[in-house]
């Protein structure tokens, strides 16, 4: 007679992180390894700096970001244990040939950046950082996305989907563009904006998770 061995899922992380985004994406991606998150958007200025390279961009960013999140909350009535969570910050940028496509401005900066991704192949960067016992640590996921060549019809249509808005590069690969994608080689969690493996990663360095 066979019996079933119940595990408990106890590996799971359970404590509540602070997340440095307003991003339903990336709160999404840390409840599937089991994370919980409060979220807290830290607003900085994401201006990129001559002759900054796109990897020391986005990782300068992620950065930033946690060390904004750390300032609200030192200035918030919160309890010894809420001080002492984790912070998490992300940023994700798209390249290509070297340039950086950020979010679109407008509809036509989308159908620009539409035309230059099509039938390209282009670099997502995403830079992970974790804030944690007066210490921040940034790790770097880059991910090569080849797209199909795309006609002015799909360009209009996807626009008009308005999937495009606050996106880097003005696409989402999780949504109806991802049709578009003939290939990667990387994260297609960190093309999404959070890279669930170096994030877990890096949460279990830190003895916060043991997923």
């Amino acid at each position: 007679m066979s019996h079933k061995i119940h595990r408990p899922v106890s590996n799971y992380l359970e404590s509540t992180v602070y997340l440095a985004s307003r991003s339903p994406r990336r709160v999404e991606l840390l409840k599937k390894i089991g994370v919980s998150c409060e979220t807290l958007p830290a607003d900085i200025d994401e201006t990129q700096l001559v002759k900054e390279s796109p990897e020391t961009y986005v990782t300068r960013l992620a950065r930033q970001k946690a060390e904004a999140c750390l300032q609200r909350l030192s200035i918030m009535s919160l309890t010894l244990e809420q001080r002492t969570r984790p912070v998490l910050a992300a940023d994700t940028t798209v390249v290509l040939a070297g340039a950086v496509l950020g979010k679109p401005e407008d509809d036509d900066d989308a159908r620009f950046m539409l035309s230059k991704l099509s039938g390209n192949i282009h670099q997502v960067h995403t830079a992970v950082a974790l804030a944690f016992n007066n210490e921040i640590e940034v790790v770097l996921s880059t991910t090569m996305v080849e797209m199909m060549m795309l006609s002015i019809a799909q360009i209009e249509a996807y626009i008009a989907s308005g999937e495009h808005q606050d996106k880097a590069g003005s696409y989402g690969i999780q949504g109806l563009a991802g049709a578009w994608i003939k290939r990667i080689e990387g994260s297609y969690t960190g093309v999404m904006g959070l890279p669930i493996y170096e994030t877990a990663a890096l949460l279990r360095k830190h003895g916060l998770g043991g997923l």
